[in-house]
């Protein structure tokens, strides 16, 4: 019997995304480390580093403000789809010879209409 503990998904997602975080905050005190290097201030470098983060969240916040217009914009436009009448009168459904009669170009060879005067048979 084996009695050794398997990870699960969670666990190793978990720990991929804290690998990344911990990468990630080791370029970024590298990054602080190069401009005080360079010369700069430390609290400047900090507030320099503070300034691209929130650009970032700005630019974050910009694309899912867009994305979520266009998912509000989406459903606006299934709903009023919904809401047109299924039994509308189309140019297409007529079904009475009445009604086919009054349309512009009828001919009653196309319709069999014998009863029409214009009717010819072949």
């Amino acid at each position: 019997m084996n009695t050794k503990t398997r990870l699960g998904n969670a666990e190793r997602f978990g720990r991929w995304l804290g690998g990344l975080w911990r990468g990630f905050m080791r370029q970024e005190r590298g990054v602080a480390r190069w401009l005080v290097a360079r010369g700069m201030p430390a609290v400047g470098a900090m507030a320099l580093l503070w300034t691209a983060k929130l650009a970032v969240l700005g630019l974050l916040l910009y694309v899912a403000f867009w994305l979520a217009m266009l998912l509000v914009f989406a459903a606006v436009a299934a709903w009023v789809a919904a809401q047109t009448s299924p039994d509308r009168e189309d140019e297409h459904s007529l079904t009475t010879l009445d009604a086919l009669r009054k349309k512009p170009g009828y001919d009653p060879n196309l319709y069999n209409d014998t009863s029409h005067e214009m009717y010819e048979e072949d």
